[in-house]
């Protein structure tokens, strides 16, 4: 969710994500609150995961910088992953 001011009164929008399932190939949007990102050492163990709302199924994606950014932007709840090294 954002919020922005407009003169006197503050405007909340919801923000809505494009997703497939893999499972399914069900295509819908998911609101931030739906989708969790965690953010690794690696390119390796940075995702994002969400429920498929039509098939239940549990859904992990890699996650670039670009994505990263969108999702953090958009008010995602983030993880950050800590290195045992």
């Amino acid at each position: 969710m954002t919020r922005r001011r407009t003169g006197m009164e503050t405007v909340t929008t919801a923000v809505l994500y494009k997703a497939a399932c893999p499972d399914c190939r069900s295509r819908f949007e998911l609101a931030s609150e739906a989708i969790r990102l965690a953010i690794g050492a690696s390119d390796r163990t940075t995702f994002y995961s969400f429920t498929c709302p039509d098939c239940g199924a549990a859904v992990r994606k890699p996650a670039g910088e670009r994505i990263v950014e969108l999702l953090t932007g958009g008010g995602v709840r983030t993880l950050r992953l800590h290195s045992t090294v």
